[in-house]
Order: structure tokens, then sequence, then C-alpha cells
């Protein structure tokens, strides 16, 4: 088990089947060589058949395999390696945010051409260090956690669309069929063509998948904050996102809506159609980060409450979220930036950290309630 985890506090979420902790941690079975979802809906298992896992990387580096009935690629956070929980305090401009920086690079595909050096470059560590760093914060190595990305997200294809097992190997980051079957074949002793149930039909070669995220989440007020920037390639209808894709941003042409999922809490529906499958992982990886699909409300609401003047706005908009960008370089985590120059709201958001992108949505609002009641 990782040391960062407790053994209680994960054991009491299993029993208890405790949502609030889905993608935060995964839970290794002895007994089955299976890991699992907090909230899997199979037996309990007997508590010292378990072991604990910071992400899903982690569980497959022990020697586990995916529960087909959870299905961990479905958790928030994507499988909950997607994001690492920001520390409180100054410690977010360190360790964690090199990690955070590295998981964004390689749901992009950053490992599936290239090395660990290569990576560690862009980010201005040393190989080493980023080993370290990983194994410290994920439990696991960058290229483990590289290769449950491509695993997770051909899982998701399998069991969510109609599309062919070597249009998923390619839209999930394989270099080639033989090494798609290869790792499928080592990890669940099948061929990926078993795990499929049935086949979903897609409809003018559209891809249909699911995108978790953890409630609350104000999907009207994101559309809004949307809608207000929206010049094309992207654009809101009704109660959808729209973004056009373009070769020179995505390597590839195409477009991709979102929407609530009308039959399930706490997911998005994803159309995606897109001439290259290739660029499917970058395009979804750039569509979470625009809907801010990774973020924690209840950390977020905990912290930002603290603050006097924000506890009443955090209280009255749960789930609020400030959308992101397409296309981001930026070193500092999404969550942490300021756009403001106002040198006293500067000093103040320093409390906020690591949420000063959420304190200063949360100030806007608290400042029109103020000035409401004022007149």
């Amino acid at each position: 088990m990782n040391s960062s985890l407790d053994f209680e506090t994960c054991w009491r979420a299993v029993v208890a089947r405790d949502a609030r902790f889905d993608g935060r941690f995964f839970t290794g079975v002895t007994s089955t060589g299976i890991y699992c979802r907090p909230v899997c809906p199979a037996r309990t298992p007997r508590r010292e058949n378990v072991t604990f896992h910071p992400s899903a990387a982690a569980a497959e580096a022990g020697g586990f395999r995916a529960c087909l009935r959870c299905r961990p690629e479905t958790a928030p956070d994507f499988a909950g390696w997607r994001g690492v929980e920001a520390p409180r305090g100054g410690a977010w401009r360190g360790s964690s945010n090199t990690v955070s920086r590295a998981l964004a690079l390689i749901e992009g595909g950053a490992l599936d051409g290239g090395d660990v050096d290569a990576l560690a470059a862009r980010l201005g560590v040393g190989e080493r260090q980023l080993r370290r760093l990983f194994r410290q914060h994920l439990g696991a190595a960058p290229v483990s956690v590289a290769q449950t990305r491509r695993v997770l997200l051909a899982k998701q294809l399998i069991h969510e669309t109609g599309l062919s097992m070597a249009e998923i190997a390619l839209a999930s980051g394989f270099g080639s069929v033989r090494r798609f079957n290869e790792t499928f074949q080592g990890l669940y002793g099948r061929p990926p063509s078993a795990l499929r149930r049935r086949r979903t039909g897609e409809a003018g070669g559209t891809i249909r998948l699911g995108l978790s995220y953890r409630a609350p989440y104000d999907w009207p007020a994101m559309l809004a904050s949307l809608a207000a920037r929206s010049a094309m390639p992207e654009t809101v209808s009704g109660d959808a996102w729209t973004r056009m894709l373009a070769p020179q941003v995505d390597g590839a042409r195409g477009r991709i809506s979102v929407r609530p999922d009308a039959g399930a809490s706490e997911r998005l529906t994803a159309e995606v159609e897109i001439d290259a499958l290739c660029a499917l992982p970058g395009v979804l990886a750039r569509t979470r980060r625009v809907l801010d699909l990774a973020a924690d409300p209840v950390a977020i609401a905990r912290d930002l409450s603290t603050d006097p003047v924000l506890a009443e706005a955090v209280a009255a908009h749960p789930g609020r979220r400030p959308p992101g960008e397409w296309s981001d370089a930026g070193d500092d985590p999404p969550s942490d930036r300021l756009t403001t120059d106002d040198p006293m709201l500067r000093a103040r958001a320093e409390r906020w950290r690591p949420w000063r992108a959420y304190g200063a949505l949360y100030w806007t609002l608290a400042k029109e309630t103020l000035n409401a009641q004022a007149a």
C-alpha cells in the first residue's frame, strides 16, 4: 500500500461505497487479482485481502487488472491518475505541480512517441527526479502511467463505442494492433475483443463517450461562461458546447460536442467526429481542461469557505468552475491562476491557494451580492 494512503480511511470508504472517494484511490483485491473503485457494487472483499493504491497505474504496476464491473476507466479524473490532489499552502508550486504538468503532457500523448528523458527536459527537471516524483505521488513510473492511460481509454472505447479493434488501438495511442493485443492479453488473459459485450452502432461516424466529474457541477453556469467568450471555433447552443477541430492545433479535422448525460448523473456525453483517430486522446484531454472536469468541488468549497468574504458565495453557488483554455502551455495549474493586476486582490488571494482561480470567481459573485444589497 502507498504510504500516503491511510488504510482505515480507505477501508471505511470501501465498506460504505463512499462516492466522495471515487477516483482518489483504487482497491486491489489479492484473492482475485482485480482492482476496483471504492464504489464498486460487487461484494465487499475481506479486509485482509485488500491493498490500496493512489492511482490506477499503481494498481496495474502491482499486478492487478481492472474490474469489468465498476470499470475504473469511468471514475472521475479519468481513473484517478490525471490530477494530483493539490496540497494546501505554498507547496502547490513545488513537486506536485511538476507531476500535474507531466500528467497533462502524458494525457496529450507525450510518451506515445517520446521517452521519459524528453518529457523531463520539457518540464525542466532531471529524468531521475521525475521518476522519483511519480513514485511519490502516483506510486508508478511515468511509462506505467502512460500505458494505463492507453489501456483505460481503449477499454472505455471497447465498452462504449462500435469502433473496430484496429480503430481502438489507433484511437487510444497504441503504436500497433499487435502491441494493443499483446498488452490486453497480458493484463486480462484474453484478447481485447473478448471484453466487448455488445456492439454499439456509430451513426455517421460519431464516437460517443462518457466524461465523468465530481459533483456538484453547475453546468448552466459553465455554459454561460463559455457562451460569453463564444466565437468560432467554439459555440454554445442549448445545453451543449461544441468545438471545431483544426489540424494545426488538434492534428485532425472534425468537431466535439458535450452535453449532460440524460441517463447518468455526474457524467457528460461527448460526441466526437474526427478524421484522424490518433488525435482523439489529445482532443479529450483538452476538452476535460476546458470544462474543468478534474475539479474537486468539495475540497475547493472547504478551503475557500474559510475566507469570510467568500463563504456565503461558495454556499450559494455550489459547483461553479472557471472554464479552461483549449491550448494551454502555462506553467501554473489553471486552478491557481489569477488574471487580475489588482494588488489588493492578489494579496488576499494568497490565502486561497491552490484555488486562486476559483477564489477569484467567487470573489466576483460575492461583490455582485454586496452591490445588489447596497442598491
